[in-house]
């Protein structure tokens, strides 16, 4: 059941409604993506009906790469005043610059992984310290990373 544009909802029913969990709008909220919604006599989180549109268009940024702090500062921007489109266009053209670059890299790496794979095949398995297919491979100086790293990484 949609509440109607006047209507207060808790944290589960707006979870619920905009695909998402109550952690990741007490997370918004923490971030400032969300603004703080007025609380029950009971205390729980009163979220007014903007709340969901805020949440679609902070998913619908995220989907295009941008990071949630970037998300922030575009509705820092709106909520200025000023139009955010040239700062989310500057954004999205460096996230491109940054996908390309590393499909560019990512090609570099399937070609060293195909030829590393078929020689491992053509060659007879040699007594190695721990793996032939390793060793074998000559050592390359490694690009410093760029962007975020992943969560595995930190």
């Amino acid at each position: 059941m949609q509440p109607t544009p006047h209507a207060r909802m808790r944290i589960g029913q707006l979870a619920s409604l905009a695909g998402a969990t109550p952690d990741t709008l007490r997370y918004y909220e923490r971030l400032g993506l969300l603004p703080r919604p007025t609380r029950s006599n009971g205390g729980y989180r009163l979220y007014e009906h903007a709340a969901l549109e805020r949440i679609a268009l902070i998913r619908k940024a995220h989907a295009l790469g941008l990071t949630l702090r970037e998300v922030r500062e575009v509705l820092e921007i709106a909520s200025g005043g000023r139009d955010p489109c040239e700062h989310v266009r500057a954004l999205l053209e460096r996230r491109l610059g940054e996908i390309r670059t590393r499909i560019t890299d990512l090609r570099s790496l399937e070609r060293t992984l195909a030829k590393a794979l078929s020689e491992a095949e053509r060659s007879a398995p040699t007594r190695a310290c721990v793996c032939n297919i390793i060793e074998s491979q000559p050592l390359t100086r490694l690009a410093p990373r760029r962007g975020r790293r992943r969560k595995e990484e930190r």
